[in-house]
């Protein structure tokens, strides 16, 4: 894999990385109350296993996953569990979301935790998934989608390439280029597992360019490690280099089909940071409750690298950055292109969290508002997927939804480069998320038709089922009844019994009185031979 290629579009940005990345991964204090959602991925949300009042240790599994697509949470810190109700969670829709609540109690204590597995290389690859299933990893990009799953290519499909995404594409967000620096070692020890797990044939890092000193800290890793036949590629710094199908495609040349996933064309790709979560809760027995994010923007005191608690609020984050400055403007989880506004600062850290960025009004000013189209197809030319924006635009403004689907909408990465570069100044992104929205809600709406509707057949087949059962059960007693009346009837007519017994009571007497006569005589001719 020594050769790149590049995917199309794209952009060039200010990295804005400096604000963070020059001072080492510090832990952020433990607050007083977390505040643990159970949805924190993709799929299902798990199910509670304690209640309020229980007293709770670090690492306790507080939920544990429903489903295959589902992912543990546990207890980021001993103390008492307070509540389980619905509180504001960070989410474009502001909406709240059922978390357990935990008042911590000081003192940091663990719960009983799993023995580690040292002799991973020895172990069936099942039985590091379910580690990794139960230690509620989920992919720490930001994606959030259960590693375990991941780590499952299903019968008969080969694993040509993992890949680690180490990109870190997006401004201002610097966590895995620290992680990468600082524990390499760790990252390594994931990749080796995972490819382990996957049986995986080649493996490939893959960092911007922009990131030499996390470059040089993993290579050393890899040769102290011993792995000769790991590389790590340094990829051209290019918005969204660190999309999935982006970095594949520049790594490998080949693009993942529309709809699909990338084991369709051998390869699983990883973040960096999820591989030193998987070699945590490997070796070491840890579940995941914690992540390193980055706190940064002009509206932050001390932007920083930090080790944070799941359940942690925002705020204590930014408190503990040395507050928020005079020109903070708004609060967005994530970076400026792929994140999205909070509203409250009280919302906690979910897995997902890569980067609370507090942003001024010049960093990023307040849109202008939306100017017509001109089709000067810059827009086009920014998609690193290839699609046609502007006609998305069209179609989902005219709620044409169909015809946003034929112009693959679910293919947009939702990057954001297409808006950046608008001089009409349109919020693309926007009317793509609302048009996808819009055909989830019309798809749960068809789905809740589809089951209404299989309801009510599955009523008229009982229905239909307990009547034919009714006739032939009265069919049924009506031939039993049918059948006791003949026998009847013949009992009734033919006095056969009746008449079998006189006659023979009649033949009875006959031979009793013949017996008697026959006696009779021999006693009369007894008498006339003494006589004579």
């Amino acid at each position: 894999m020594n050769k790149l290629f590049r995917f199309p579009g794209g952009l060039r940005l200010a990295g804005r990385k400096k604000l963070s990345n020059t001072t080492t991964i510090r832990p952020a204090p433990v607050p007083a109350e977390l505040t643990v959602p159970l949805g924190q991925h993709i799929g299902a949300v798990p199910e509670v296993l304690v209640k309020v009042g229980d007293t709770v240790g670090k690492g306790q599994m507080l939920a544990r996953p429903d489903g295959y697509v589902s992912a543990a949470v546990h207890a980021p810190s001993s103390g008492t569990v307070t509540a389980i109700e619905s509180r504001p969670v960070p989410h474009p829709s502001g909406l709240s979301a059922p978390c357990v609540v935990i008042r911590t109690d000081g003192e940091d204590r663990w719960a009983e935790l799993p023995a580690p597995i040292s002799d991973w290389e020895q172990r069936d690859p099942a039985e590091l998934r379910q580690r990794v299933r139960e230690a509620g990893i989920v992919g720490l990009g930001g994606a959030a989608f259960p590693s375990s799953v991941k780590l499952n290519p299903g019968p008969g499909a080969v694993v040509e390439d993992l890949i680690l995404n180490g990109a870190e594409c997006e401004p201002y967000i610097s966590c895995d280029d620290r992680l990468m620096r600082e524990r390499a070692e760790q990252i390594v020890g994931g990749l080796r597992i995972i490819r382990h797990a996957l049986q995986a044939r080649r493996c490939t890092i893959g960092v911007e360019d922009n990131k030499p000193e996390a470059i040089a800290a993993l290579r050393e890793a890899l040769s102290a490690a011993g792995e000769r036949d790991v590389a790590v590629a340094a990829v051209p710094t290019r918005y969204p280099a660190g999309g999935e199908k982006q970095l594949i495609q520049v790594l490998t040349g080949r693009e993942v089909p529309s709809g699909g996933l990338p084991l369709q064309i051998g390869v699983v790709c990883h973040n960096v940071g999820t591989a030193a979560a998987v070699y945590q809760a490997v070796v070491e027995g840890r579940p995941l409750i914690s992540r390193v994010l980055t706190v940064t923007g002009a509206g932050v005191a001390a932007p920083a690298n930090l080790e944070v608690r799941i359940g942690t609020p925002f705020s204590a984050l930014i408190e503990y950055c040395g507050g928020y400055t005079p020109e903070v403007d708004r609060l967005l989880m994530g970076g400026p292109m792929m994140g999205f506004a909070v509203q409250d600062d009280l919302v906690p850290v979910i897995k997902a969290t890569n980067c609370v960025l507090a942003g001024s009004g010049a960093e990023f000013p307040r849109p202008a508002e939306a100017l017509p189209c001109i089709r000067c197809g810059a827009c086009a030319d920014a998609c690193p997927v290839s699609l046609l924006p502007q006609q998305l635009y069209w179609h989902a403004r005219a709620g044409d939804f169909d015809k946003t689907q034929e112009h693959e909408l679910f293919d947009c990465i939702e990057c954001g480069a297409c808006a950046y570069v608008c001089p009409s100044q349109i919020p693309l992104v926007q009317y793509f998320r609302y048009a996808k929205s819009e055909i989830a809600e019309q798809e749960r709406e068809r789905k809740k038709a589809d089951l209404a509707r299989d309801r009510y057949e599955f009523r008229l087949e009982r229905l239909e089922r307990e009547k034919q059962e009714q006739a032939e059960k009265r069919r049924k007693k009506k031939e039993a009844l049918r059948r006791a009346q003949e026998a009847k009837a013949e009992g009734a007519g033919g006095e056969k019994p009746a008449v079998d017994k006189q006659a023979a009571i009649q033949a009875a007497l006959k031979r009793a009185e013949e017996k008697k006569a026959a006696k009779a005589r021999a006693s009369a001719e007894a008498s006339n031979e003494e006589s004579d």
